[in-house]
């Protein structure tokens, strides 16, 4: 039985309840009307004045920033870290341009990080629907995005990385940090709509594997989300590394206990890539076979880092999809996590 017939619309309408896979399909949307949306905003002009970015966000919620982190790692004009804990490096002040990103508006985490930064007279935005956030935000008359996720049925803030991305974009766009053409955001957000067919085959392959993702440069990012997605979609242990920083460690830890059996390679590889790393590529490869470790490959097709990376951004999410249709689980509860957060109190 192929996978093809394995997966039938009744089983995906039975299994996903919360309709993540309406999410996925609404990718583009989310980026448009993110994009659109936060054009509207009020930018004060002391913003433009930065010395450098940071980003605070847990989980799903920071998934956008390390994305733009990594993509516009050649473009953006000030240095962009990602905070995901409670406290800010010492460096933020007055010239950091703070961007507080949290889905639900109430992580616990980002909004320490948000007084903190109102303390420290960091130059502060915001994302949420709601929240606390969007009262603290609101409340101090910061820029602030916030949004009705009419485009994210499945509610998930993982799933609704088309506002995190495209929302960030339009502020670091807006503050003057980053140059991006109109044409070149169109024609990222076209690629979005259009369903991806190769995932269902592919996400066979990672069948009863442990996921280990490897991507570069300005997909890194990427990597992560879908490492991400793979672990709260298909409730599947996925980890991610980066090349080449994983040739000269990871390849030793090979061959115990029994790594080839479990684990399976998972190759994000680019055409764009600098030259020295494709040639990484191929010869991890070779070290793979000899190690008796099975791996595949993803290769964007498209023609510009951004659009590479919404591609990838699109395969990964349909494949961490239709991973969890293959373990016969509804993607969206997420019940480790909603535990902790009760445990925490």
């Amino acid at each position: 039985m192929t996978f093809t017939n394995m997966i039938t619309p009744q089983q995906i309408k039975k299994l996903d309840k919360s309709n993540l896979l309406g999410s996925i399909e609404l990718l583009g949307e989310q980026c448009e009307a993110a994009w659109r949306e936060v054009k509207k905003i009020k930018i004060p002009a002391a913003y433009r004045g930065v010395e450098n970015i940071v980003v605070s966000g847990m989980g799903g919620s920071a998934l956008g920033g390390h994305l733009i982190q990594t993509l516009f790692a050649d473009q953006l004009k000030k240095p962009l870290e990602i905070v995901r804990g409670y406290s800010l490096p010492a460096y933020v002040g007055p010239k950091t341009l703070l961007i507080l990103s949290s889905y639900s508006g109430n992580t616990e985490e980002t909004l320490a990080t948000a007084r903190e930064g109102q303390k420290r007279k960091a130059k502060i935005l915001g994302l949420a629907t709601g929240g606390a956030l969007a009262n603290f935000l609101r409340r101090n008359n910061y820029p602030a995005y916030i949004f009705k996720p009419t485009y994210n049925p499945s509610n998930q803030p993982r799933m609704g990385l088309g506002y995190s991305i495209f929302g960030q974009l339009g502020f670091l766009a807006r503050c003057g940090l980053l140059k991006i053409e109109e044409k070149e955001i169109n024609q990222a957000i076209a690629l979005l709509n259009h369903k991806n067919g190769t995932a269902k085959t592919f996400a066979q392959k990672l069948q009863n594997k442990i996921p280990i993702i490897v991507a570069s440069e300005f997909l890194l990012g990427n990597g992560h989300i879908m490492a991400n997605q793979i672990n709260e979609n298909a409730k599947c242990f996925a980890a991610y590394f980066e090349l080449p920083e994983l040739n000269h460690h990871l390849m030793e830890g090979l061959k115990n206990p029994s790594a080839n059996k479990n684990i399976k390679f998972v190759l994000i590889n680019s055409n764009l890539y600098h030259p020295r790393n494709q040639k990484r590529y191929l010869i991890l490869k070779e070290v793979l076979r000899r190690n008796k470790i099975d791996f595949v490959e993803y290769r964007p097709k498209a023609k510009t880092k951004l659009q590479q990376s919404t591609e990838t951004l699109l395969f990964g999410s349909y494949t961490s999809f239709y991973l969890a249709m293959i373990y016969n689980l509804d993607p969206s509860p997420i019940p480790w996590v909603d535990f902790f957060k009760k445990q925490l109190g």
